[in-house]
């Protein structure tokens, strides 16, 4: 087509100026550029534009562009044209107008996007021509889809209370387009519009504002676009409960229908129960009280009333009344008539005189009235001289002098040291106690008597011998004495974990050597005029079922005395270790009974003890000190509250003393840090021929569900070969937690390379999985090295196993009562036992010895159990001197002077 030369230059400027915006940076609207002088009408005007695409994978996209009147189109992309022969045209005439009309299409690949990527984005732009001008479309962006296969930020899984609000994140990855999010639970969709409790944020976290039981689950993230589906790792949400205490149940009905009982209340976890791991109730399920119950007291007869004087009627009649006692608290009604009338004249309404037979009759039964009368002064006489021999003898008796004099035990008879002498109290009544204990259902006697035994048996010279508990055949036939009860077929057969030892109302001490128990039986506890043969027994766990409940650990030895069901008239004090680290914030500690019938009882709840309570305890460091006034079996166990509360472990090392082979054994105990767990161990390895290779050290063993591991190291390997084929050993956490499992330790193997070979040296460590631990350096000469034997040397406890009377305590008996009766009565200065309490570091108990008849005995018998043998008599004057007492120095006693 010819062109007319004036319109060249209009052309080209035309061409110029699209070419010069088209390669611009031109967004998404259509631009016409007419020819000057032309029809504007007739400019192109695009029908259909190309649009942003995602080029999924590899699959190419197609674009398409459709203008009206067009002549030419041609795409352009990021500023080059494409080539004509990649494009398909189609051309066609519009029906209404009768303009042409052009469609155009074009594909776009992945490599042709991927060339540019990273630098600009990829964009296409189709131009269209006519007779009239020039007309672009709209950029369309072509952009490579892709999500990447990790989240940014995932759900952790969360342990929440009822209630509790409920936040799970989650960012996820980055894709092209954005993905988008959307929430699994247990598989299946959440959907907000369901569940007003639920929504997603911006930032595609889900948040459940009050957590229900219902939202336990397992929660997904679930991301997604045109190219993938991502799922993150799922997060389980645990709604958990805490349990709380349900209402308290009425009081019982007293256990005693008659006198002092008990009464208790319980309330269960139930109110929530403890639900998905929540934590239990805190605090006691049950609550005990005393109770008192009056007791039924039935009517009795009075005695008859005179006979009244013969009737005109011939009768006389005689009354009585129901008040001797009259029935009180619901006791029944006397039975019988109140008013008893006879005839008085034989039937014969007249009145004789009395015969000679009558006489006869009335002097006789006189004569017997007047010798029965008789007969009870002499025994009423008989009692009183006996009693004031009795008082007497107590007040005069060398055994009370002799308690000014230093305790000192010395042997009767030169060839038997197990022999004690005392001066006998000949004027008391020597008496049987006969008293129930915890009879056999079955068994035809439900009595147990204690002969009196030998130790008041009357001997040439006027004295007589105390045995102690050493194996004996007198001790063998005491123990088989108390086998053939039923209550006592449980103590051990042998004589090595048991004394006894006969007393009276002087008191005295039973102790187990080696072992720290002890039973204080103090002055005036036995009753007078009653002799008590009495047993201390320690038990082996493995022995004795102890049910423990929980988090509950035995704390102490298991120690029996007895007999039960003594009368006693002042509490006795029973002493025994313990192993807890005590402290009220991490234990709860009980003291615990075995009933007659076997099962197990809390006599006594540490911190909350009752003044008028039957027990009492003062805990100390690694002791405990049992104020009863019942015998029988006890034990003392406690409840972590925390994990922090922790038990003291004792940690030993032995070692053969002979070594004859090539292989050499080191043996780690694991004990309770206790005198009688000590003992066993020691009596043990000296049958297996073992000695102490390294000073023992304590562990604090913590509630933390954490085992004890042992390993050693740094063994010479030149001269020694381990043969422990893994890392280190272990001890489960409730093998040494129950407390009931004795000799719990790991045997560690080495071999020597040479049988010349005799020195060690290596190191060894003991601790609790993210606890307390120790670190054994070794270092000895296996076949010489005896330098640790001595610190297990057996100490004398006191000489012997049983002490009676005044050589059984270090105070001297008639100090003893001038301390007394000096500090019982109230003091307006305040120099009184209150006083003596504080400055003895016992003033925590003053509501304990208050109730008690005399406060100032129940302290020194304290102070005498904690003390003996080795307690520091000067210093407890010295504290009774410095009272401030108008005569307190009648108190001041030195070692020479007792």
């Amino acid at each position: 087509m010819a062109v007319r030369p004036g319109l060249w230059p209009a052309l080209l400027g035309i061409v110029l100026a699209a070419w010069l915006r088209g390669s611009g940076a031109q967004q998404s609207a259509t631009v016409a550029n007419p020819v000057p002088g032309a029809n504007p009408d007739l400019l192109p005007h695009f029908l259909v534009e190309p649009e942003d695409v995602y080029i999924v994978k590899n699959k190419p996209v197609l674009l398409v562009c459709k203008a009206v009147p067009a002549t030419q189109i041609f795409f352009k992309c990021n500023g080059e044209w494409v080539r004509q022969v990649d494009h398909v045209i189609e051309r066609s005439t519009d029906g209404s107008s009768g303009l042409p009309t052009m469609e155009v299409r074009i594909n776009v690949s992945r490599q042709q996007v991927e060339k540019v990527f990273g630098l600009e984005e990829y964009w296409c732009q189709c131009v269209a021509w006519s007779s009239s001008g020039t007309t672009k479309s709209q950029k369309a962006y072509i952009r490579i889809a892709y999500l990447r296969k990790n989240f940014e930020q995932e759900p952790l899984a969360k342990e929440v209370s009822l209630e509790q609000g409920i936040v799970l994140p989650c960012r996820p990855p980055e894709g092209i387009p954005p993905a988008e999010v959307e929430w699994l639970r247990n598989e299946d969709l959440v959907d907000p519009s369901l569940d007003p409790n639920v929504y997603i944020t911006r930032e595609h976290s889900l948040v459940v504002r009050q957590a229900r039981l219902a939202d336990t689950a397992n929660y997904t993230c679930v991301a997604k676009n045109i190219v993938a589906r991502r799922r993150s790792a799922s997060a389980a949400v645990i709604v958990y409960v805490n349990g709380g205490w349900s209402t308290w149940t009425e009081w019982s009905v007293c256990s005693a229908s008659c006198g002092r009982g008990w009464q208790k209340r319980s309330r269960s976890c139930t109110n929530p129960a403890p639900l998905n791991g929540g934590a239990f109730c805190e605090g006691q399920n049950v609550q005990k009280t005393a109770c008192a119950t009056l007791c039924p007291v039935d009517g009795s007869w009075s005695p008859w009333n005179k006979w009244s004087a013969c009737g005109l009627d011939c009768t006389h009649w005689r009354s009585r009344e129901c008040s001797d006692p009259a029935p009180r608290n619901g006791g029944e009604e006397c039975q019988g008539a109140d008013l008893d009338t006879r005839n008085c004249t034989s039937d014969l309404c007249v009145h004789t005189a009395s015969g000679p037979e009558d006489v006869a009759l009335y002097v006789g039964l006189i004569a017997v009235a007047v010798c029965l009368v008789l007969l009870l002064l002499v025994l009423i006489l008989i009692y009183c001289r006996k009693k004031e021999g009795l008082d007497s003898d107590v007040a005069d008796s060398s055994i009370l002098t002799s308690g000014f004099q230093p305790v000192s035990i010395k042997p009767s008879k030169a060839d038997n040291p197990h022999l004690l002498t005392i001066q006998p109290d000949l004027s008391t009544t020597t008496t049987t106690y006969q008293g129930s204990l915890c009879p056999r259902q079955d068994g035809p006697s439900p009595k147990f008597q204690l002969t009196n035994g030998h130790l008041l048996s009357p001997l040439g010279g006027g004295r007589h011998t105390l045995h102690h508990s050493s194996p004996t055949s007198e001790a063998e036939e005491f123990v088989s004495r108390l086998s053939t009860q039923n209550y006592f077929r449980s103590l051990p057969r042998g004589t090595s974990n048991m004394t006894y030892g006969t007393f009276n109302f002087l008191g005295g001490r039973l102790m187990i050597p080696n072992t720290g128990i002890s039973l204080l039986i103090p002055p005036d506890a036995i009753p007078r005029g009653k002799i008590y043969e009495i047993y201390l027994t320690l038990h082996k766990p493995e022995d004795v079922r102890l049910p423990l409940a929980g988090c509950q650990t035995l704390l102490s030895p298991i120690v029996s005395c007895g007999p039960p069901g003594v009368l006693l008239t002042r509490p006795v004090i029973l002493a025994m270790d313990h192993c807890g680290e005590p402290s009220p914030d991490s234990w709860s500690l009980r003291l615990k009974k075995q009933s007659c019938e076997g099962s197990w009882e809390d006599v006594l709840h540490l911190g909350e003890e009752a003044p008028s309570h039957l027990y009492y305890c003062q805990l100390e460091a690694s002791a405990c000190y049992v104020f009863t006034e019942q015998l029988g079996r006890f034990a003392l166990v406690g409840e972590a509250l925390s994990v922090a509360a922790a038990k003291r472990l004792k940690l030993l090392l032995f070692a053969p003393v002979a070594c004859t082979s090539l292989e050499y054994n080191i043996r780690v105990y694991c004990l309770h840090d206790t005198h009688d767990a000590l003992k066993e161990v020691v009596q043990l390895e000296k049958q297996l021929g073992g000695q102490l290779i390294q000073e023992p050290r304590v562990l604090h063993f913590k509630d933390s569900y954490h085992n004890l591991r042992l390993s050693i190291h740094d063994v010479p390997s030149s001269l020694w070969k381990s043969k422990l084929l893994v890392s280190y050993q272990e001890i489960p956490f409730y093998h040494i937690w129950n407390g009931t499992q004795q000799y719990l330790h790991c045997t560690f193997t080495l071999e020597r390379v040479s049988p010349s070979t005799s020195d060690l040296a290596c190191k060894l460590w003991v601790w609790q999985v993210e606890g307390d631990g120790q670190s054994f350096n070794i270092n000895f000469n296996i076949t010489k090295d005896t330098r640790f034997a001595e610190l297990l040397a057996v100490e004398s406890e006191g000489g012997v196993p049983a002490l009676v009377g005044p050589s059984a305590f270090k105070i001297p008996f008639l100090i003893r009562q001038k301390i007394i009766s000096s500090l019982d009565p109230p003091c307006s200065r305040g120099a009184d036992w209150r006083t003596l309490a504080q400055k003895l570091h016992l003033d925590s108990h003053l509501s304990f010895f208050a109730a008690k008849p005399s406060p100032t005995a129940m302290i020194l018998n304290l102070w005498e159990a904690r003390h003996f043998p080795n307690g520091n008599l000067s210093q407890l004057a010295a504290a009774v001197a410095g009272l401030g007492q108008p005569d307190a120095g009648l108190f001041t006693v030195s070692e020479a002077e007792c």
